[in-house]
């Protein structure tokens, strides 16, 4: 029953990710050098060079946001069965889809938890603190440092981070 009852807030926090990180989300060139390199897997202290998100977290996103909608949708007929001409065989296919979908997004969220923990050193701490130390920003997101930088250079005089 809580299952069902959650689903709600589920969605409507798919919704907001989505409206919230989209834009930092669109593929771009950068991630195709970011993926030949394997993320900086592949050769020890070399990482490519990455925006707010490299291609990596971005793969996640949008796992969780075609995911999300799935799911969403799947678990909307599963919750209202029979609405809208559904038959037995339709229920019987979202039964499945709503099992694949979580299936994946189970097998990403492990993939995701070992990365964000033991997986990559300073991650962790970032995601308790929602900060990372400025050399390992430069080293896994150096165009963000740098675009940074450049906002911070450009705020007018007497200007103070809000805290």
């Amino acid at each position: 029953v809580v299952h069902n009852y959650l689903s709600f807030p589920f969605m409507a926090g798919i919704a907001l990710m989505f409206v919230i990180w989209a834009k930092d989300n669109i593929p771009n060139k950068l991630d195709l050098a970011w993926i030949k390199a394997g993320g900086g897997l592949f050769v020890k202290g070399v990482h490519p060079p990455a925006k707010r998100f490299n291609a990596g977290q971005k793969g996640v996103f949008w796992i969780v946001a075609f995911g999300g909608l799935v799911i969403s949708v799947s678990g909307w007929f599963l919750l209202f069965p029979f609405t809208g001409g559904q038959l037995v065989g339709d229920q019987q296919f979202w039964v499945n889809v709503h099992a694949v979908i979580a299936m994946i997004f189970i097998a990403a969220m492990l993939a995701h938890a070992y990365i964000g923990s033991v997986g990559m050193e300073g991650a962790f701490d970032a995601m308790g603190s929602g900060e990372v130390d400025e050399n390992w920003a430069k080293e896994h997101h150096s165009l963000w440092v740098e675009e940074q930088k450049k906002l911070a250079g450009a705020a007018p005089k007497g200007a103070v981070p809000a805290e």
